[in-house]
C-alpha cells in the first residue's frame, strides 16, 4: 500500500513538472516568434556610379574609374501605388546628395547676349589706288613715307613724261585748226583727259602756247598714305602703282560670329564694343552688314559695324570685343527650358519632368524638340507644356538611375539596353562622353569654348564650368576623337590638360580672357 502511494506521487509531481514546462516553454516560445527577422541587407543602401554601373559599394565615395561621386540606388513605392512602369523615384537622401533641382517652365520673350571678337578695318569706300596713267620718270615727290596724313587736292609728285609733251604738242597745233577742224582739236582734248589732266590743266596750256614739262600729280581724296610704291628718280610704265590712299575718318569694325547665332542678328542692332588700347571706353555703333558667305572651316560669318573716327583713335588691325543684347522677334513669347536641363544624346534632345502628386519625388524620360539657343535657355517648340516641372541640376545622375533600373533614359532609348562605361548606344549612333580641364575666366571664355567644340563634326554636346574648368563634351567616336576636340580648343586660345594654345593666339585674347598668371 505504501509503495503504491509512493508510485502515485511521483508521478502526480511528473505530470506537475511536464505541465509547468510546457506553460514556460509557451510563454517564451511564443513571444520570441513575435519578433520580426532582421534583414540587414534590406536596410543597406547600395552606391554606385552614374556612369560605371557595375561599380557597387555599401557607402558613398568616389568612382574609382572615372572619380565621380557615387549615388545612391533609387527606391521606388509600394507596388500598390499607381505609377508609370517608367518613372524614376529617387529616395530624399538621394535628392540632397544628387542636388538635385528643378523649376517650372514658363514662357518669356527669348533673350540672348552674345559675344564677339572682331578687328578694327577701314572702310573699303574710302580706300584710292593711284597708279599713273602715262610713262615718265619721278622728278620729285612730295610724299617721303608712309602714314603721312594728305589733304584732298594736296600735290603728291612731279612727273616727267615724253609721251605727255608729244600729246601737248599736238593739242597746241590742234588749236590751230579749231575752228575748220574742230574733231581734230576735241581729240586732242580727249587724250589729255583720258591721261587725268583737268580742264583747268588743259585750258592753261592753251593759253600759255606752252607745253607743261613735268606734270603734278594730286590726292584725290583726303587721308593717310598706307602704301608708298615709288621713290624720286624711279622710271614708272603706263599702270604703275604708285599710291594707297585711305579715308580713316569713318572706319569698319568687323565681328566673327557664329553659325548657330545668326538667328539672333539682325541689320540696324546695336553694337557695344571696347578696345584693348582704350581700356574703359566704350563703342556703340549698328550693324549695316551681314556677310552672306559663312567660312566653310570655321564655321563663321562677319558682321560689319560703322562708325565715325574723326580723331583716329580707332586704327586698322586693332582687335575689338564686342556684345550684342538681342530679343527674338517672335509674334508670341517663347517656351523658355535652361541648357542645364537638356541631355543630347545623336539627335534626341532630352529632359525629365517631375511627376505631381507623388510621396517620394519620381521623374519620367521626356524627349523635346528645340528652337534656338537664347542665352542660358533654349526655346522648346514640341514636348513641353508651360508649367510642368523639369530637372534642371543632377539630370545625369537622373538619367543614371534610370538606366540602372532599365528604364527608358537617354542612355537607352529602349527599355533593358545597356552600354556599359562611358559609350551609350543610340542606335545607331554610339555618343560618348567624356570630361576634360580647359582653362579660362568668363562668360566670354565659356561661349568661346563651348562653340568651338559645338563646331566640330561629330560634336553633340559642350558644357564649360567657369568654377571648375571643366568641359563635359558628348561625341560621336567614328566622326571625332578627344584629341581633335583637344587641339581646336587650344586653336582658339586656350589651354587644355594636353594641348596648350599658341602664345600668338592667346595674347590676342580680350583682356578679361588671360588666364596664364
Amino acid at each position: 500500500m505504501e509503495k503504491r502511494a509512493m508510485y502515485k506521487r511521483d508521478i502526480i509531481i511528473l505530470v506537475l513538472v511536464l505541465l509547468a514546462g510546457m506553460i514556460m516553454g509557451g510563454l517564451f516560445f511564443g513571444r520570441t516568434a513575435d519578433i520580426p527577422p532582421q534583414t540587414k541587407a534590406a536596410s543597406e543602401t547600395i552606391w554606385t556610379c552614374s556612369m560605371h554601373p557595375q561599380i557597387r559599394q555599401s557607402k558613398p565615395g568616389q568612382c574609382p574609374i572615372c572619380a565621380m561621386d557615387l549615388i545612391p540606388l533609387s527606391s521606388e513605392p509600394s507596388a500598390g501605388e499607381n505609377m508609370d512602369p517608367n518613372e524614376i523615384f529617387m529616395s530624399e537622401a538621394a535628392i540632397k546628395l544628387g542636388n538635385i533641382q528643378t523649376t517650372v517652365v514658363k514662357r518669356g520673350k527669348p533673350e540672348k547676349k552674345i559675344f564677339m571678337l572682331g578687328k578694327v578695318q577701314a572702310d573699303e569706300r574710302n580706300i584710292a589706288q593711284l597708279t599713273a596713267r602715262f610713262a615718265g620718270r619721278i622728278e620729285e615727290l612730295y610724299i617721303n613715307y608712309t602714314g603721312q596724313t594728305v589733304a584732298k587736292g594736296q600735290k603728291l609728285a612731279s612727273i616727267y613724261s615724253p609721251d605727255l609733251i608729244t600729246a601737248q604738242k599736238e593739242l597746241l597745233e590742234a588749236v590751230k585748226f579749231k575752228s575748220t577742224n574742230s574733231a581734230f582739236y576735241n581729240a586732242s582734248r580727249s587724250k589729255l583727259r583720258l591721261w587725268n589732266l583737268s580742264n583747268t590743266q588743259i585750258n592753261s596750256i592753251e593759253n600759255s602756247n606752252e607745253p607743261i614739262i613735268r606734270f603734278d600729280l594730286f590726292a584725290p581724296i583726303a587721308g593717310t598714305v598706307s602704301k608708298r610704291h615709288v621713290s624720286s628718280g624711279d622710271y614708272i610704265k603706263e599702270g604703275t602703282a604708285l599710291f594707297e590712299l585711305i579715308d580713316l575718318s569713318r572706319v569698319w569694325v568687323l565681328f566673327d560670329v557664329y553659325e548657330s547665332d545668326l538667328p539672333w542678328i539682325r541689320l540696324g542692332d546695336k553694337v557695344t564694343f571696347s578696345l584693348q588700347s582704350n581700356p574703359g571706353k566704350t563703342y556703340t555703333g549698328p550693324i549695316r552688314f551681314i556677310d552672306p558667305f559663312i567660312d566653310s572651316r570655321t564655321r563663321v560669318t562677319q558682321i560689319r559695324v560703322e562708325i565715325p573716327n574723326p580723331k583716329q583713335k580707332l586704327k586698322p588691325e586693332m582687335f575689338a570685343s564686342g556684345v550684342l543684347e538681342s530679343v527674338m522677334d517672335m509674334t508670341a513669347e517663347g517656351l523658355l527650358v535652361p541648357k542645364s536641363a537638356i541631355l543630347w544624346t545623336g539627335k534626341r534632345s532630352v529632359v525629365y519632368v517631375k511627376v505631381t502628386d507623388r510621396k517620394s519625388p519620381s521623374f519620367l524620360y521626356r524627349e523635346i524638340v528645340l528652337g534656338p539657343e537664347a542665352g542660358n535657355f533654349y526655346i522648346v517648340t514640341e514636348g513641353l507644356m508651360e508649367g510642368e516641372e523639369i530637372a534642371v541640376n543632377g539630370v545625369f545622375k537622373i538619367d543614371a538611375s534610370a538606366q540602372l533600373a532599365g528604364k527608358t533614359s537617354m542612355m537607352n532609348p529602349v527599355d533593358g539596353q545597356q552600354a556599359p562605361g562611358h559609350q551609350h548606344r543610340d542606335l545607331p549612333t554610339l555618343i560618348t562622353h567624356e570630361m576634360f580641364k580647359v582653362y579660362g575666366n568668363c562668360e566670354m571664355c565659356k561661349d568661346r569654348i563651348e562653340k568651338t567644340a559645338l563646331n566640330l563634326n561629330g560634336v553633340t554636346g559642350a558644357e564649360w564650368s567657369i568654377e571648375t574648368k571643366m568641359l563635359h563634351v558628348t561625341f560621336d567616336p567614328e566622326k571625332t576623337d578627344l584629341t581633335t576636340i583637344h587641339k581646336a580648343i587650344a586653336a582658339v586660345g586656350h589651354d587644355t590638360d594636353i594641348e596648350k594654345a599658341p602664345d600668338t593666339v592667346y595674347n590676342a585674347l580680350p583682356g578679361c580672357c588671360l588666364y596664364r598668371k
